[in-house]
């Protein structure tokens, strides 16, 4: 067994050690490609409408979609359907990245790359929310969320970083070659890797059906809320990354430069509210940070649409991505806990729904609102909509725990006895720590 810092442990696992850092070259890549396509559609209209349609077009096909993707990755192993989706993207990455650099690029077709990626997206985000819990044992999970989380927003710092620095000296395209290229890292990780047949999940008869994810959903208010909270942050606040274009250049004067680093900045706040959770041995007192991060989100938000100094706008990301973080890591690992394997995929659809799916529905209003009343009081709008939300919650809180912990302690009885009946290992035989 690898000796590991706690904060590390889930690297113990082969085959989540292969996940993640092929994850981590190939976000990167889709990092620099989100500023860099930005930055290219905003330069070809100058419209802050084309802005919120364009990443409408690429996530709204999660909203969707994700509930087909959710059955899909409850019936087939996501190893597989993972390997298919990667594929099928760095295929769609490298076709915009060559209309790009020959020059014959249209906003059209930026559209149409963007919507066929969104249906990738739908199949893929559900199969990785089912494949990292396979990884390891259920006990490393939460740190394996917030590994996932860390490593995703590590991404985030190098990108838009790289993307802002590519897009200033040689071009969009160049940005769009990269991330098809970064795409075989993750592959290549999955081909690696050491599987055998637990790695599917054993859907029971009759389980196959689309809305039984919402069904339990419906019967489970803990639940439930948190998802409700997290479309209600998607949905109103986090149109400001798809304005960042508009603040970069027209607000703070600074280009695409002064968006890499404002997204930039935004990553290494959300990188240490993942590590910060990593650093977490028990889920107790998740609802507490959910309830805060929520209403701090909003404040920051507030406060970044008011500057209008750049050294301070800067220094505002790190707080905007810290508590976005917090909060969405936070609901990710009390609904793993609170679900049953074989509603996994469907049940994580639906998070995938309210984070990814409502986010392109807040872009178009929000590009719709900014081309109107401008962009600061949109986000403006939308901070204080989080704010109110995050404090609504918090108002709930109690009963809330109350529910929350009876929905964990029954998932971990019935497992317990699903386990005396028939031992089943979550991971890979090859991955399993010797025990001390």
């Amino acid at each position: 067994m690898l000796r590991l810092p706690d904060a590390l442990r889930a690297l113990r696992y082969r085959n989540f050690r292969l996940f993640i850092s092929g994850q981590l070259i190939s976000l990167i890549g889709t990092w620099m490609q989100t500023v860099a396509q930005s930055w290219l559609v905003y330069r070809l209209t100058g419209e802050a409408t084309m802005l919120g349609f364009v990443a409408f077009a690429g996530q709204f096909p999660v909203f969707i979609l994700a509930l087909v993707g959710g059955m899909t990755a409850d019936r087939v192993r996501p190893h597989t359907l993972i390997v298919i989706t990667q594929s099928t993207s760095m295929v769609l990455t490298l076709i915009l990245a060559l209309l790009t650099l020959t020059g014959h690029v249209h906003i059209w077709q930026i559209i149409t790359t963007s919507l066929l990626l969104g249906v990738v997206n739908a199949f893929d985000i559900p199969a990785r929310q089912v494949f990292v819990a396979q990884t390891v044992a259920r006990p490393d999970l939460m740190n394996a969320i917030a590994l996932n989380s860390s490593m995703f927003n590590g991404a985030r710092i190098v990108g838009p970083a790289v993307a802002g620095l590519l897009v200033a000296t040689v071009g969009e395209g160049w940005c769009f070659l990269v991330n098809s290229v970064s795409y075989l890292a993750v592959i290549g990780g999955l081909l690696a890797m050491r599987l055998d047949g637990t790695q599917k999940v054993r859907a029971s008869a009759g389980g196959g059906a689309i809305l039984e994810g919402f069904r339990f959903i419906r019967g489970a208010k803990p639940v439930r809320d948190l998802l409700v909270l997290l479309g209600l942050l998607s949905l109103l606040g986090m149109s400001y990354s798809v304005l960042m274009p508009i603040f970069a250049d027209q607000i703070l004067h600074g280009g695409p430069r002064a968006m890499g680093l404002l997204l930039g900045t935004s990553g290494v706040g959300a990188l240490v509210g993942a590590l910060s959770l990593a650093l977490r041995r028990s889920p107790r007192g998740l609802g507490r940070w959910i309830a805060g991060s929520a209403m701090g989100f909003g404040a920051a938000l507030i406060a970044f649409s008011v500057s209008r100094n750049f050294h301070l706008s800067v220094l505002i990301m790190l707080p905007v991505g810290f508590t976005l973080m917090v909060e969405m890591a936070s609901s990710n690992t009390l609904i793993q806990m609170m679900i049953p394997d074989v509603l996994r995929g469907r049940v994580m659809s639906v998070y995938s729904m309210m984070f990814m799916g409502m986010a392109p529905v807040g872009a178009l209003i929000g590009g719709t609102l900014a081309h109107k009343l401008g962009a600061p009081l949109t986000v403006t709008l939308g901070g204080a909509g989080c704010l109110l939300a995050g404090l609504l919650f918090t108002l709930r809180l109690p009963q809330w725990k109350q529910g929350a912990q009876l929905l964990y302690r029954a998932e971990e009885a019935a497992r317990t006895a699903a386990e005396s009946m028939e031992p089943v290992s979550a991971v890979s035989g090859a991955d399993l720590p010797h025990p001390r």
